[in-house]
């Protein structure tokens, strides 16, 4: 198992995605150090506050590790504004400000030794992004995603599950708009759109084996007990549904 460590880190760039959503590259203080090692679905601890390591760990809060294991010269994480301390990171976090992570933490780690299906709500994809990266195309299991945000313009990670799908036979993908108004993203191939919510009744045609499946659920509070429910209802087993709920 990877080795829990603190890391003072300088925030290399902040990009805005709208509506108060922002993905941070943090790149470690001193050059010679290294991102420690971590799995695919983990999570770290960010603290705004400077850390004495004679003394006690600041306020921090967790978030999803979105950059691939093998990238460890930064690590990235996306949030939304949600309360106190993301909406001082949003003040605070500027390109050049320090900051102290510790990682890696969380078993929320994907077997892909049989069928997956991923549901993914907003910055909840970030759960997901680091898994979806390491596959391969000899990956011959069926990895089937379905990611939805309020706008097509917040599915921020879009870019990241296109390349995948483009490269992975296995993937098979749907998004999910809610908002009216907005015009969908573009069909391609195995790549699919549809206004509302992510469902499990709107993918559940799409799995052939689904309870052969893993089910993974990383999101808003709300659509995690739906989706939960919604699966348990069509009886798969709760020791096959595993929920990101660290929030």
């Amino acid at each position: 198992m990877p080795v829990t460590q603190k890391l003072g880190c300088v925030v290399e760039r902040v990009v805005a995605h709208g509506e108060r959503v922002y993905t941070l590259a943090l790149r470690p203080e001193r050059p010679e150090r290294l991102v420690p090692r971590f799995r695919a679905g983990q999570f770290l601890h960010l603290a705004l506050d400077p850390y004495d390591p004679t003394g006690f760990w600041p306020e921090s809060r967790v978030f999803s590790i979105a950059s691939p294991p093998a990238q460890r010269d930064t690590v990235r994480i996306t949030y939304a504004v949600h309360g106190r301390f993301t909406a001082r990171m949003e003040s605070d976090l500027v390109e050049g400000r320090q900051v102290w992570i510790k990682m890696p933490y969380g078993d929320f780690v994907i077997d892909s030794r049989a069928d997956v299906v991923l549901f993914a709500g907003g910055t909840g994809i970030t759960a997901f992004t680091a898994f979806l990266e390491g596959l391969t195309p000899g990956d011959h299991h069926s990895v089937t995603l379905a990611y939805g945000a309020r706008t097509k313009s917040l599915l921020i990670y879009r870019d990241v599950v296109e390349r995948c799908a483009q490269r992975l036979p296995s993937l098979d993908v749907s998004y999910f708009v809610e908002r009216d108004g907005e015009s969908d993203p573009p069909i391609e191939g195995r790549v699919r759109s549809t206004t509302g919510r992510v469902s499990v009744e709107n993918v559940w045609p799409r799995l052939g084996r689904p309870f052969e499946a893993s089910f993974y659920i990383s999101g808003p509070p709300p659509m995690l007990r739906t989706i939960g429910q919604d699966l348990r209802a069509r009886n798969i087993s709760p020791e096959a549904i595993h929920i990101d709920a660290w929030e």
